[in-house]
């Protein structure tokens, strides 16, 4: 049995897995041999879920921003699994809007905060004890877009450089009980997020004032069409497949690393945050949004 170290099957239980990386995630787990508790927020999305997976796999209901919602979601684990806990806790729920920083309402930045950053906290808080009980390991979805802050998207980026933070400083806190805290950095992930995302800034964009559009009328145009442009995401965009088989590894392998890179655009761009100068950088990062923006086909 996958990443077991008794003959008993190895539980884990993944947030956000109702569409996306999680739900990748929790099907090829099952498949693995896993036994999954799957977070999710709709019943249906459940249901759904338990169509494409084993017997081995039960849909929890969570939101990991109502604490109610999250001790629920603890108290029916601990009973599912006993005395054995979680091999492996997957913090992967998460939103994703992008805009201008300086119209960006902050009630959307502080929504945001709370679902990618302080909802993980809480549900590693709380399912911490079903961790050490499992001498289990600790997984959180970052981005590469933590370690390189993209234009457009300040508040995921922030989000996602936070977690990173987070990581680290848990990794070492819970180096007494040797229990591992890794992080997934993909580059872009073609998921329903980005539907989402057009449609949240399509909303964005609407509640702008004029002094916007006076100012950064091209730039807009520029974001709306690049969150359009399917076809070009597509092409450049990681498989979820892939985020799903570097998820299982981390889980798996007797010392994994703290952060796993997936993704070609996500290599490069770590290594070139590592080579070039940051001036240099911008401009690179500049280019590269200039190119996701133009009409697929120019």
């Amino acid at each position: 049995m996958p990443g077991n170290r008794t003959n008993k099957t190895p539980s884990v239980f993944i947030t956000g897995t109702s569409t996306g990386i999680g739900k990748a995630c929790a099907v090829y787990l099952d498949r693995l041999g896993f036994k999954i508790f799957a977070g999710v927020r709709r019943e249906s999305d459940g249901r759904a879920l338990k169509e494409n997976a084993s017997d081995r796999l039960t849909p929890v209901l969570i939101d990991i921003t109502d604490a109610k919602a999250i001790a629920a979601a603890v108290a029916f684990v601990s009973n599912e699994t006993g005395d054995e806990g979680l091999s492996g806790l997957v913090n992967n729920a998460g939103v994703s809007s992008g805009g201008l920083l300086e119209f960006f309402p902050l009630s959307k930045i502080r929504d945001l905060l709370e679902v990618n950053l302080i909802g993980h906290i809480a549900v590693t808080q709380a399912f911490l004890p079903l961790v050490r009980k499992g001498r289990g390991r600790i997984i959180n979805m970052g981005s590469i877009a933590g370690i390189v802050p993209q234009p457009y998207l300040a508040p995921y980026s922030a989000s996602k450089a936070a977690l990173e933070a987070v990581t680290d400083s848990l990794r070492l806190e819970l180096k007494p009980w040797n229990i591992p805290v890794c992080i997934i950095e993909p580059g872009i992930v073609y998921t329903p997020l980005w539907d989402k995302a057009e449609t949240e800034a399509g909303l964005t964009v609407q509640g702008f004032p004029q002094a916007a559009f006076d100012l950064y009328g091209s730039t807009i145009d520029r974001v709306v069409r690049i969150l359009k442009n399917k076809k070009r995401i597509k092409r450049v965009a990681v498989p979820v497949d892939a985020v799903a088989r570097t998820v299982a590894k981390a889980l798996t392998v007797k010392s994994p690393r703290p952060r796993y890179i997936v993704g070609w655009d996500a290599r490069l761009a770590a290594f070139l945050t590592w080579a070039l100068p940051d001036r240099t950088l911008d401009r690179l990062s500049m280019m590269f949004w200039r190119l996701l923006g133009l009409k697929d086909g120019t």
